[in-house]
């Protein structure tokens, strides 16, 4: 009886892994976010940090585009142009809903002459840089 009560209880533990195993599959592919976030590109000029994402299918005055000190915050929600309500996907890679992206600056900017543009889906942040002196001669005081 001992032996048959060991093979039950190991039948049941194994079990119980596959459960868990099947649990940690089925949540990775629980892929569908609240929130979805841009891929933007940054890089610099002689004069300005620019930061570009692509956002099709949304109009630019949805957009909220913010500076807090060091921080680029965009933010902005993209409506499903589609009417159907029952769907039957096979793939679903188009993201549409509520969307923000956060980026730290490398750079420091000067957020009174930040702009922002909008072309064919493209949008583009310039931010021109604040350039300190390097280095500066300090006069001791007499």
């Amino acid at each position: 009886m001992a032996f048959l009560e060991k093979l039950k209880a190991s039948e049941e533990k194994r079990s119980e892994e596959k459960n868990e195993k099947a649990e940690k599959t089925e949540s990775k592919r629980d892929w569908k976010v609240t929130e979805g976030q841009l891929a933007v590109d940054i890089y610099e000029t002689e004069e300005d940090l620019v930061l570009q994402t692509a956002i099709a299918g949304v109009e630019a005055d949805s957009l909220d585009i913010s500076l807090e000190k060091d921080l680029l915050i965009v933010k902005g929600e993209r409506k499903n142009p589609a009417k159907e309500t029952k769907k039957n996907y096979f793939v679903e890679e188009c993201y549409f809903g509520s969307f923000s992206r956060e980026v730290i600056l490398p750079r420091e900017i000067d957020p009174t002459h930040t702009k922002a543009s909008m072309e064919e889906g493209i949008l583009t942040i310039r931010m021109p840089k604040i350039e300190r002196d390097k280095k500066r001669k300090i006069v001791i005081e007499k």
